[in-house]
């Protein structure tokens, strides 16, 4: 089967050469703005590579996971999500092989889920009034601050158009899972608004017969109104709140025992208030000054067995930023200040409050025709951690029908208890943090991309270094607590390659993609090893023949290699497997009705090894990590009304 993966991507390199398919292909990069880099250039002129999932892909995940955006995030190249609590299901994105708590999530550039986003985050968040999403893969510190060591997710919002439109959903899962979503917007003369709203349930389900739940039930509710304006003069504001609360219940089920014959709850009660400001005003055509603010609070009511964990976690931000834009150059320079606070109602030797502010400036300079040279610091002023810099210079070469970009740059991350070992077994049994010193990264990538008639092809070659890593070390009895978070001693290496080919002519776009990643950190106990739960290589092909307006059908294959594994007594490596997923869409009118099967395979862990240990851990968990899915096949099917503008 591994032959197999490879050898259909090279499939998807046979192409005809056909001038209309270029023309319309280079009409279609030119529309693409990203924001991500606050340049605001097209995605092809940028120094910085900037991944982004157009808003016709995301109407096609949305089909296939309306509630959240974790297969849409999963699905590209060179991020993977993973499970951190198979109980709960909570989940980050690792980029490049980095790891989750790396990565910032945003919302039109707002850190709207906290400074350092939760792990259930990208299960909360409903796809259907999202534009774009851009993604920015190795340390972003230099543009974000350092919550993004590993790189950057910024998902654009969807903006009013001329006329009314609105966007209904309704979903209903094989395995008992329901989701209605919508979304709404008004253009009112200058002004414009939008609502997007979502309730979404999903009942307990024990796969395997054992009496432990394997897909957590949840209840979810979502609200987001945004308001958006465009003066006369070219300002414009966009002003967002959003509201959320979910319950999410795993653990035993009703009746049910662990090894040991007591039950064993894990639940986890979330709510999130948030809101942000986005404005642009010009001073002069070539001049513009920015301001960005937000605010985020989020509830929480954790449940591990017969611990309970109160907390809250609030996040404030404010930017005010002057962009020129000259013949050859723009420049960027500006003012931030970030706040993250944690205050935990049981174990208040885990509070603490961050204060970062910063001064950052960035210059992308033309230095030909086909040569731009991009660079950017930033200052961070930490109130714990101390005082960093953080640069990133970019390079951006066009030769004929080749596009190159070469990138370096470093950064920080201040540390934090929230290491993806916690989402599973709380903060009860790690001692109190001591002497930890801000994670430090450097990252550099070299990216080869080409566009020649209907085929585009990217290969991506790229590496990090972390040191002073904060790993989890276990405490053997009698010492009071089962673990601490220290600094690493060695490095944590991250290598690889992303590689990436797609054909599209007339209905059909058929894509290709490989990922190879070595990641390796230190074994606290004796020398180095293999990162968990870091798959070597992964693959994917993807099929999608599609007559706008009227049928859609898409067949998609991902290959998921070897794996180390910790901690599991069953197995030292996770074995490789193959998942099979087909969509099809059926447009009449302003109705589509759709159906998708996932993982037609049946794919399951829990076919091959029980989720549960035999006994539980010293740190409190029950269960082996996840690495294959643990919700098998399931199959997906509703309706969606699209009124109003197109």
């Amino acid at each position: 089967m591994s032959r197999f993966i490879p050898a259909c991507i090279l499939l998807s390199a046979i192409a005809t050469y056909s001038p209309a398919q270029e023309a319309e292909e280079d009409e279609e990069l030119d529309e693409v703005i990203v924001q991500s880099t606050r340049s605001g250039v097209r995605a092809a002129d940028e120094p910085v590579r900037v991944d982004v999932i157009p808003g016709e892909e995301i109407d096609e995940k949305a089909m296939m996971a309306p509630g959240n955006i974790a297969m849409l995030i999963n699905e590209t190249v060179g991020v993977r999500v993973q499970v951190t609590s198979p109980a709960l299901g909570a989940s980050t994105p690792r980029m490049q092989g980095l790891n989750g708590r790396y990565t910032q999530i945003l919302a039109d550039g707002l850190p709207l889920y906290g400074g350092q986003g939760s792990s259930l985050s990208i299960l909360q968040i409903p796809p259907v009034d999202l534009g774009q999403i851009e993604l920015i893969k190795g340390t972003a510190s230099a543009m974000y601050g350092p919550a993004a060591l590993g790189g950057v997710i910024n998902l654009i919002a969807r903006r009013p158009g001329e006329m009314a439109h609105s966007d209904w959903l309704i979903n209903a899962t094989s395995q008992n899972g329901q989701d209605a979503t919508g979304y709404l917007s008004m253009p009112a003369g200058d002004l414009g608004y939008s609502i997007t709203g979502g309730l979404h349930r999903q009942s307990t389900q024990d796969l395997d017969g054992d009496g432990w739940i394997d897909i957590p039930g949840f209840g979810r509710g979502t609200l987001r109104p945004r308001l958006h304006w465009t003066g006369e003069s070219g300002a414009t504001m966009l002003l967002t709140m959003g509201a959320m609360s979910e319950d999410r219940d795993g653990g035993t089920l009703p009746g049910r025992t662990t090894p040991d014959g007591r039950p064993f709850l894990q639940r986890q009660n979330s709510d999130s208030l948030d809101a942000g400001l986005l404005a642009e005003i010009p001073l002069r055509e070539t001049l513009k000054v920015h301001f960005r603010a937000s605010g985020a609070a989020q509830d929480h009511r954790h449940q591990y067995g017969d611990v309970i964990e109160n907390d809250e976690h609030d996040a404030v931000f404010a930017e005010a930023m002057l962009s020129w834009r000259l013949d050859r150059s723009a420049i960027v320079a500006g003012a931030a200040y970030q706040q993250d606070r944690y205050h935990s109602a049981g174990f208040p030797a885990f509070d603490y409050r961050h204060n970062a502010p910063a001064l950052f400036a960035q210059l992308e300079q033309k230095l030909g025709e086909e040569l731009v040279l991009a660079g950017s610091l930033r200052w961070d002023d930490h109130n714990v951690y101390g005082a960093h810099l953080s640069p990133r210079v970019s390079l951006l070469h066009k030769p004929g029908e080749w596009t190159i970009r070469a990138s370096v740059g470093k950064g920080f991350y201040a540390p934090t208890p929230f290491v993806e070992d916690i989402d599973e077994v709380g903060l009860s049994r790690l001692a109190p943090l001591q002497d930890l010193q801000a994670e430090r990264a450097g990252t550099a990538s070299l990216d080869f991309g080409r566009h020649i008639g209907p085929v585009d092809t990217s290969l991506t070659l790229f590496a990090s270094r972390i040191d002073r890593a904060v790993q989890v070390q276990d405490l053997a009895a009698p010492a009071r607590y089962a673990m601490q978070l220290v600094n690493s001693p060695q490095p944590t290496r991250t290598s690889g390659a992303e590689l990436l080919l797609r054909y599209r002519v007339d209905e059909i776009t058929l894509s290709g993609s490989y990922v190879y990643v070595k990641a390796t950190e230190s074994d606290l106990a004796d020398g180095r090893r293999d990162v968990a739960n870091t798959p070597a290589h992964t693959a994917g092909v993807d099929f999608m023949w599609e007559r706008p307006g009227a049928s859609r059908l898409g067949l998609e294959v991902y290959y998921t290699g070897e794996q180390s594994l910790r901690d599991n007594p069953y197995r030292d490596r996770g074995s490789a497997h193959v998942e099979i997923g087909l969509l099809g869409e059926i447009t009449r009118g302003r109705a589509s009705f759709f159906l998708n099967l996932e993982n037609l395979l049946d794919v399951r862990q829990t076919k091959l090894d029980p989720l549960v240990l035999p006994s539980r851990a010293r740190d409190g968990r029950w269960t082996v990590d996840a690495w294959q899915s643990t919700e098998g096949f399931m199959a997906n099917a509703g309706i969606r009304w699209r009124l109003g503008e197109r």
